[in-house]
Parts: C-alpha cells; structure tokens; sequence
C-alpha cells in the first residue's frame, strides 16, 4: 500500500548532488601534480586496456550489438577496429581497463578504481571531438580528459573515503557510475540543472550487488562492472542533456528513496553508527586530492590488498623454491579490509576466483618468483597442484596496526608481512612491506616501472614504430595536453 505524504511540493536537489553539480561545473584543475598524475594513468589505463585483449573471454564481450552497425563519427574503441556509439564504446574500453585487475586503486571506507572511469571519458570526448570538426568546431584537447579524469577520480574516491557500500552489500562500482555520469555531463555541456538530473538517476538506478566478488559466486561479472557503470553515466548523462526531469529528493526521500532502500542496514554486527547508515558522508572538499594520491598496480595484475604480500612472496622466494616440500606453515599477516575480501580456503572456481584470493597470489610468487595474468588461467592452475598444497599452509592474521594505518589520511598504507616456517623448525625472516610500488611515498621509484609496463603492454598490440609515437605523445605533458582528443586515439586503432 503506498505511503500517505501530506505535502507535495517539490524539493530542492539533496545537498550531496548539489555539492558534486557545483563542483564539476565551477572546478579547474590547477594542480600540476594531478595533471601529471592523471598523465601517468591515462597511459597505465590504456595499456591496462590492450593487455586484455589477448584474453578471447574478454574479447568476445566487445564490438556492436549488431553486426556491422556503423555509427557516425563512432568512438574507437583502443587496440581495436570498433567504432561504436559513446554508450557501447564506454563499455568496452571500461571492460577491457578492468578485465586484467592491473589498473589503478583507492582504498578507504569502500574500495574503488577510478580509473574505470576513462571507459567513459574517452568514448564521449572522441565522439564529440569527431562531430565538433565534422562541423567545423574546435574539438576537444586531451587536457580535457584529463581534468575529466582528475574529476572523476575526485568523485568517487572523496565519496569512498568514510562511505562502505560494500558493508551494505552494494558494489563500488555504484560510484563509477555517479562519477562517470558527473564528468560526461559536463562534457556534454550540460547545464546546473540538467547536471542534477544526471546524478540524480545515476542513484535511482538499481544498483549492482557485491555477490559477483565473494565466495562461493566470483566471476567474471567483476572483469565487465565497471564499464557497464561507466556506460550507463553516459547514457544517464545524454538523457538530461536531452531534458529529461531529475529527481529531486531520490537520496532522502522517506521509505523511497536511496537511504531508506538500499543505504540503511539493521544488522548490528556491522558494527555502523546510525548517521553512516543514513547519509552520505563528504569528510572534505573536492579537489584534486584522490588523482594525487591514487595508487598504481605496477608490479602485479592482484586485487590490491595482495600487492605488498605478493612483494614479500618474491622476496622471500629465493629461500623457498627448493623447499616447498619442507613447508610446515606460512603466515600471512594484514588488514582487516583484506580478511573480509580476499582470504580463501577451499576449491577456487575460476580465474575471477584466483585473482581475489590471497592465498593463491601469495602462493605462486612463492614457487615461480613472480605473478603474471596467465598465472590464473585454469590451465595453469590445473597443472601446478603445488600452489593449493601451500595454500592449505597458510594462515592469516590481522595486524590491528595495518588495520589503523590503512585508514590513516596521512598513511594510507596497504601493509602485509609473510614468514615461512620449515618442518625442522627454522624459519625466514619475517618481510614486511608497509607501502607498495604504485603508492604515491614510492612514486619515485614506481613511475619508471609504470612506463616499463606501458612499454611492454602497447608491445602486444602495436609494431615498434607505433609504439613510438605513442610513447612520445604520452610522456610529454605539453603534447598530449594540447593534442585533439580524436588525434590521439587515432594512435590506438588497428
């Protein structure tokens, strides 16, 4: 039976779609380091992106719904010959960014890759880019994408820092979505109220659950989630620029809308204080802060919270791979966050199960001395029953330390420690690693290794000359900043 409501008068925009309207159409992005930044991930997103398609379960997901559909100044699709509709487009390039796990992180209240966002971005910017010139308008520049991008990161990672989606079952890819809606809006040209409109469906949408990342049901749902997100924002986005009503209330609105549906929780063991089961919570302004401190995954294709445990697997490699049969025991200290999301026993189902298992991502650095994408193929798998036979010798224990500094605005570490201990009751030392590669206190370090994976990963799709050219439009900042936005993908397409 539907509610009595006494008044019905139409309310103002909830404040949280107000504070993310303004902000994405007064904001400019004046911080050098977050354009660089940006820089830097646009090139790792990319290649993140090319890698995938060597993987024909990844491939068989792209290309228009109906073969040979052509679209008008259709955007490309990277590594590809496709040339689809900014919607369709959206998708693939999110799906291919995602399939791999290899692009880059935030880790806070909720979990996130902004990153995700480009699918997006690049599809609408290369359309419209490809319109303006047909006619005879100035197209957009790469510095707009990458200020879209330093936006959208700042969206959904300001919006992850003390907001758990995931304690109330929600997927973080909810956040793709709103961001991605956010900065194709603003694309698009959209103006204040048809910004609200956009965002406003982006949370009436029925959002994704958490399931498709958790035992007993991972799969290769989370590959492609991210850029189904990323392409419902730009359809939510070209459908308020078309003027389509917003709704108004759809965060507060009692028993309907989006606090009272799907961002409440009763369960006491989740331990939630009541105001962070009824609001969105925003602990700061909106800037550049989350492009300047994302963390890249530089040296494996691993769900995050393994990065720094699958560093200290290869450390301690050297002094296990002609003991593996000695093994009485291994532990594996972290964070609570990687308890709750990636510890594993038991049969793992699929490489979407392997790639969010710590145990498996410990356990083959342990034996080969390093961890590639081919290493979660059930073939691979199938043929090394070594890796289960150390999993089963693994524990996991959280550190109350790790736990606290993982949240710590100042430290945002992502720290694990491994020790192995032998049948004759020796031991390795224990290695600890606090920070990984791609963490912005080792960007020094890690940013030569981002552009050495950039390298081998435009390696697998293009011939040396073209990797090149690419290579020297994306180290410049000055080049790619000024190059049209359909000029540069030019480079990509096959």
């Amino acid at each position: 039976m539907s509610a009595n409501v006494d008044l019905n008068d139409r309310p103002d925009y909830d404040q949280v779609l107000q504070t993310l309207a303004d902000y994405v159409l007064g904001y400019r992005v004046e911080s050098t380091e977050a354009l660089d930044t940006a820089r830097n991930c646009l090139m790792d997103t990319l290649g993140c992106g090319l890698l995938a398609l060597r993987f024909p379960e990844c491939t068989k997901l792209l290309g228009p719904l109906v073969e040979g559909t052509v679209v008008p100044h259709g955007a490309r699709v990277p590594g590809t010959a496709y040339r689809l509709d900014p919607v369709k487009a959206a998708w693939d390039i999110g799906c291919t960014v995602r399939w791999l796990d290899y692009n880059d992180t935030w880790l806070a209240a909720e979990w996130a890759h902004p990153s995700d966002n480009l699918g997006g971005i690049l599809a609408v910017a290369d359309h419209l880019s490809q319109k303006r010139v047909a006619a005879g308008e100035a197209p957009l520049l790469m510095h707009d994408v990458l200020e879209a991008m330093v936006m959208a990161h700042e969206i959904q990672g300001v919006l992850a820092l003390e907001n758990a989606f995931n304690r109330v079952g929600l997927d973080h890819v909810i956040l793709v979505k709103v961001a991605s809606t956010a900065v194709c809006a603003r694309l698009m040209g959209a103006n204040r109220e048809q910004m609200l409109s956009a965002l406003s469906h982006a949370f009436v949408d029925g959002q994704a659950l958490r399931t498709y990342r958790h035992a007993p049901n991972a799969g290769s749902r989370k590959s492609w989630a991210a850029g189904d997100a990323s392409s419902r924002g730009v359809r939510l986005a070209d459908i308020a620029v078309r003027g389509e009503m917003g709704v108004p209330g759809v965060l507060t609105a009692p028993q309907w809308g989006f606090y009272d549906v799907l961002f409440s929780h009763t369960n006491k063991d989740l331990a939630l204080k009541p105001a962070e089961q009824q609001a969105l919570h925003m602990p700061q302004a909106l800037g550049s802060y989350v492009m300047e401190n994302v963390l890249f995954k530089v040296s494996f294709p691993a769900e995050f919270h393994a990065q720094t445990a699958c560093e200290a697997a290869v450390t301690l490699h050297p002094l296990v791979r002609n003991r593996l049969h000695e093994v009485d025991r291994i532990v594996i200290t972290t964070q609570e966050s990687a308890i709750r999301i990636i510890s594993k026993s038991g049969p793992l189902a699929n490489a979407a199960d392997r790639d969010h298992c710590l145990q498996y991502m410990v356990a083959v650095p342990l034996i080969f001395g390093h961890l590639v994408a081919e290493h979660y193929e059930d073939a691979f798998h199938a043929n090394h029953p070594s890796i289960d036979r150390l999993r089963e010798k693994m524990e996991v224990v959280e550190d109350p330390r790790f736990s606290r500094e993982y949240l710590e605005p100042d430290k945002r570490s992502i720290a694990n420690a491994l020790q192995v201990f032998f049948k004759d009751g020796s031991s390795t030392e224990q290695v600890v690693v606090e920070y990984p590669i791609g963490h912005r206190r080792r960007r020094a370090e890690g940013i030569p290794l981002l552009e050495a994976k950039f390298r081998a990963n435009l390696a697998t799709r293009f011939a040396r000359q073209r990797c090149a050219e690419i290579l020297a439009v994306c180290k410049n900042q000055q080049t790619l900043e000024e190059m049209t936005v359909h000029r540069f993908v030019d480079l990509f397409v096959v």
